[in-house]
């Protein structure tokens, strides 16, 4: 799948389906699994490095673990995170840094956490044909600002935001934590394709992190959903086979 091509399931009426992913294992069968988008999100920084909030992630890490996935994908578009501070720098450094996500990592564009103010940075970064997926709603990189993670309810600062990034040539908009109502408003009003989480059903995809649905978090966001408790499955593989090896039982016997 193409990026035109992503864009173009909103006017099929499909939802589009997109998950994150961080190495080429999980990469691959999140990709064999049929998934649209997978995106190298930022969140690495909580999700496999420890980290408190994602503001420690830089450029270089971003694109060691995009390249990864960018290897595993076959079918699905890969959008790698810009972080912080991307998009508030020059227009030159933040058209710099993408260029080089994308031709050291082959992946299909950028997101970029986003509002009306980044729209000039967007439409150079489209006219430079760079690809940008604009986040909106609630901005994790903001946190230190934000003080917590709450529900966005902005309705005309939003609303704005949302056309001037479509405007600019995003070619999807990631609603984050938007209030429901509003999000599906938003949805309604963008002839581009908006994926929520936290946002509601009324937008036109949903992402999630991949290891809150497999239950490896540690703790399920309201947003979220576990499909599986593969935190508790690893823990019992990892104490069966240190009993085994204690035991004697590995490697000379077989269970």
């Amino acid at each position: 799948m193409n990026i035109p091509e992503f864009t173009a399931i909103k006017k099929t009426g499909r939802k589009i389906s997109m998950l994150t992913a961080y190495d080429f294992p999980t990469a691959k069968l999140v990709d064999a699994a049929g998934i649209d988008g997978i995106l190298v999100g930022d969140s690495l920084a909580m999700v496999v490095q420890g980290r408190e909030n994602t503001l420690p992630v830089t450029l270089e890490q971003m694109a060691y673990h995009t390249e990864m996935v960018v290897r595993a994908a076959k079918n699905a578009v890969v959008i790698a995170d810009l972080p912080f501070p991307g998009g508030h720098q020059h227009w030159t450094r933040t058209l710099e840094d993408c260029a080089k996500i994308l031709k050291d990592t082959g992946c299909h564009g950028v997101k970029i956490e986003s509002s009306a103010a980044q729209a000039p940075v967007i439409e150079r970064l489209t006219n430079a044909g760079i690809p940008v997926l604009a986040h909106l709603g609630l901005l994790p990189q903001r946190i230190q600002q934000l003080g917590k993670y709450t529900l966005q309810r902005q309705k005309e600062t939003l609303l704005n935001d949302a056309h001037a990034v479509e405007n600019a040539g995003a070619f999807a908009v990631l609603l984050e934590c938007v209030q429901h109502d509003l999000a599906g408003e938003i949805s309604e009003s963008l002839a581009v394709p908006t994926i929520g989480i936290g946002s509601g059903p009324r937008c036109d995809g949903q992402i999630l992190v991949l290891h809150d649905i497999l239950g490896m978090s540690g703790y399920v966001p309201k947003h979220a959903r576990q499909y599986a408790q593969l935190a508790e499955q690893i823990s019992q593989a990892v104490n069966d086979y240190k009993a085994d090896v204690e035991s004697g039982g590995f490697p000379t016997k077989n269970r």
